[in-house]
């Protein structure tokens, strides 16, 4: 009965840790999904503000016209330097501090843009006119600073594929020229050396024979084994080939070809 009442004890933790498990999953799995959804509908409200704002900046004149343009250049600005740091950063870790940065000024920026709108709410024109100046400078200051990072950024990605491509070059280059020594045969120019030293007039020419023939002799080679791979089953050897039987089926074909000399013959 002790044994029973442990396995039971045993099964009943066993069932609670499993339904810990499923709940901690199901809270995991509903706060991404949150999480996702709330990221979802933040970037269709800024689109939304971003095609408002595009709209008041053509449509409107005056002081709120220019504040629509504030607003969207320095969302503009900081949208595009974020894309940037953001498809970078997996490359290059260097590139997280200057995206931290970039956090800290798009909080600045916030701060900005509520000012902006509060002034766009404000009913009273010279007031408007006296803080616009102001706060449009802050904007372009905060717009510099993004842009001179996205700048950098770009640059710093085209340096590095630059250098990437410079090594990638002399790789081919080297390659290239290691696969232009096919005239290099051993043994031909001591042959060639050989034959002036004797005075053989032919030495020259039996060198470069001989040179010729090892260089046909691997191109021959390397092109059996192109036609090999290439070809499948065209370059493959026959059956009689493997079996060693090419020379007696040859010879018995010859001996069938040729006339018979009996005494009809006469």
């Amino acid at each position: 009965m002790e044994i029973l009442g442990v396995l039971l004890g045993v099964a009943l933790l066993l069932g609670l840790g499993v339904v810990v498990l499923v709940v901690i999953g199901l809270i995991k799995a509903a706060r991404a999904v949150g999480e996702k959804v709330e990221r979802q509908e933040a970037k269709a409200r800024r689109a939304v503000e971003n095609v408002t704002l595009k709209a008041k900046s053509y449509t409107q004149t005056g002081p709120q016209g220019q504040i629509s343009a504030v607003r969207l250049g320095l969302r503009t600005s900081l949208d595009g330097t974020r894309r940037v740091l953001e498809g970078s950063v997996g490359q290059d870790g260097q590139l997280g501090e200057a995206l931290a940065l970039l956090g800290r000024l798009d909080a600045h920026a916030a701060e900005l843009d509520g000012e902006l709108r509060m002034l766009e709410r404000e009913p009273d024109a010279g007031r408007v006119a006296a803080k616009l100046p102001e706060l449009r400078e802050r904007a372009e200051r905060i717009t510099h600073s993004a842009e001179t990072m996205r700048w950098a950024a770009q640059d710093r990605m085209h340096r590095f594929a630059a250098d990437e491509l410079g090594r990638l070059s002399r790789e081919c280059e080297d390659e290239a020229g290691a696969l232009r020594h096919w005239d290099t045969v051993p043994g031909a120019s001591g042959a060639g050396a050989a034959a002036s030293a004797s005075g053989d007039p032919g030495g020259s020419g039996a060198g470069v024979g001989a040179a010729g023939a090892g260089t046909a002799g691997a191109a021959r080679e390397a092109g059996g084994t192109r036609r090999g791979l290439t070809d499948g089953r065209a370059g493959r050897p026959s059956a009689e080939e493997l079996l060693g039987l090419a020379d007696p089926v040859a010879k018995l074909a010859q001996r069938l070809r040729k006339p018979t000399t009996g005494p009809s013959a006469g």
